[in-house]
């Protein structure tokens, strides 16, 4: 299966196989095909860009994301932390993405989880995608079974840092780990690769199409 996952930059996926699915398209390069599906985790700019929505949305396009990207834009169908819903065959399943100590003043965190930001469980073609949006690594991960695989965030500032993305393929046992949120805003390939020496699970580092 992972050969079906295209890793467009930051937090930005494509997954392939018997749909097309994006995952935040940001600043997308070059000629992409259109979606049946695009996830949006929630409503920061490197995570909801209209722009790129727009250049992969055809006719018969679902959008799907969290209840602050729906009041940007309100075509968006709603996933909640918890909900689930089933789009061109796919299951997805909300689930919780917050900060527990990445904080832009005293008390005040990125990612406030009385915001309903979401990742997302992808159930497609047999497979078990976790996409973990922005987020630190929380109790609600023990909640996580039978993950083929699993992206995770490893820059720190705003999202996991390496060790702690480590520490959650831990407690979400994937079947392989990709590292993610790196190399635009904040993180390096030095992350990726810290994250890869410490974990326990396989771990794939994609190279940016």
């Amino acid at each position: 299966m992972i050969e079906n996952i295209h890793w467009l930059g930051h937090d930005s996926f494509k997954i392939s196989g018997s749909r097309t699915i994006y995952i935040d398209p940001w600043q997308l390069e070059g000629e992409h095909e259109k979606a049946d599906l695009i996830l949006l985790t929630h409503e920061h700019d490197d995570h909801f860009s209209p722009k790129d929505i727009e250049r992969l949305r055809g006719k018969n396009t679902i959008v799907v994301g969290s209840a602050q990207v729906w009041k940007k834009m309100n075509s968006v169908k709603i996933l909640l932390p918890g909900q689930s819903g089933r789009f061109h065959q796919i299951t997805v399943n909300a689930v919780h993405a917050y900060n527990v100590n990445k904080f832009r003043e005293p008390g005040t965190v990125y990612h406030p989880r009385d915001d309903q930001k979401v990742g997302f469980v992808i159930e497609m073609d047999g497979s078990r995608i976790y996409h973990a949006g922005d987020t630190d690594l929380i109790p609600e991960m023990d909640n996580l079974k039978n993950i083929s695989i699993a992206l995770l965030p490893v820059s720190g500032t705003y999202v996991m840092t390496a060790q702690e993305a480590a520490l959650a393929t831990g407690v979400i046992n994937p079947q392989l780990a990709v590292p993610m949120h790196y190399g635009s805003i904040v993180g390096s390939e030095e992350d990726a690769q810290r994250f890869k020496s410490l974990c326990d699970c396989p771990v794939k580092i994609l190279q940016k199409e």
